[in-house]
């Protein structure tokens, strides 16, 4: 997952801190939605992924934060403990433990 992606869209700061089109800003579950299912869909594979659902592809991080729960601001700073690709752990920090 994209996660500096996610944060700039949500936050919608330059790099000097100014808000730009504060009004094109995400919220975080659009963000999320346009990086899984919305990726999934404009390759025209959402029969496949995008979601998790019995029979997709099992492809999915476990982050040290909760996006949902999480400052805004600090989006950027959530870590990856852990991908999943195919349903097979292909890093793990210990957070699959």
């Amino acid at each position: 997952m994209r996660r500096l992606n996610i944060h700039d869209m949500v936050n919608r700061r330059t790099a000097a801190g100014e808000v730009l089109n504060a009004d094109e800003r995400l919220t975080v579950l659009e963000a999320v939605r346009a990086y899984t299912h919305g990726s999934a869909y404009a390759a025209g594979e959402e029969a496949l992924k995008g979601t998790l659902a019995r029979g997709k592809l099992a492809d999915f991080v476990v982050l040290s934060d909760d996006l949902w729960a999480v400052d805004p601001a600090r989006l950027k700073d959530v870590a990856v403990g852990a991908t999943v690709v195919g349903g097979v752990p292909e890093y793990d920090s210990g957070a699959l433990a």
